[in-house]
């Protein structure tokens, strides 16, 4: 199981900032620790999703912000899981199965972080609520970027 340990993490920070996992991606990428050339690693790519997570950490915070279970958000989620997944799996392991373990992360975490969260984002407790998720996304994606092994390590892709 350790060898989908970052797969299911970045699947789980997706189910829980989507943006943010597509941040921590494109930071893996421009480290060598992603999979292939799938995951966009250059600095315009850095600015756009690290932008973009911020953006979606903001727009959370709003009255109108849909819940992340909604369908099209939901699937999202999981799309992204399941590339994330994939590129973040390791040498030892499927990256095929790398795919499952990000989309079993993407529900996990779309699921515990509405749990935790709660539905309302119109107060100061559902909005203290919406800035704890925030941090611990990041610091999650932190984790897993950092636990993911670099391709220098890995004898092939």
């Amino acid at each position: 199981m350790r060898e989908y340990g970052a797969s299911f993490g970045i699947g789980f920070v997706a189910g829980m900032r989507s943006m943010s996992a597509c941040a921590a991606l494109t930071w893996a990428a421009s480290q060598g620790r992603t999979r292939g050339d799938l995951i966009p690693a250059g600095l315009g790519a850095r600015a756009l999703a690290t932008t973009a997570a911020a953006a979606e950490m903001a727009g959370d915070k709003m009255p109108f912000a849909p819940d992340r279970r909604v369908p099209p958000s939901f699937a999202l989620r999981l799309g992204i899981g399941a590339v994330g997944g994939w590129a973040l799996s390791c040498r030892r392991a499927s990256p095929e199965y790398g795919a499952l373990a990000g989309v079993a992360g993407a529900v996990a975490g779309t699921l515990f972080g509405r749990g935790a969260r709660g539905g309302d984002s119109r107060t100061s407790a559902g909005r203290a609520r919406g800035l704890a998720e925030d941090v611990a996304a990041v610091g999650l994606a932190v984790l897993v970027v950092a636990s993911a092994e670099t391709k220098r390590h890995r004898s092939s892709l």
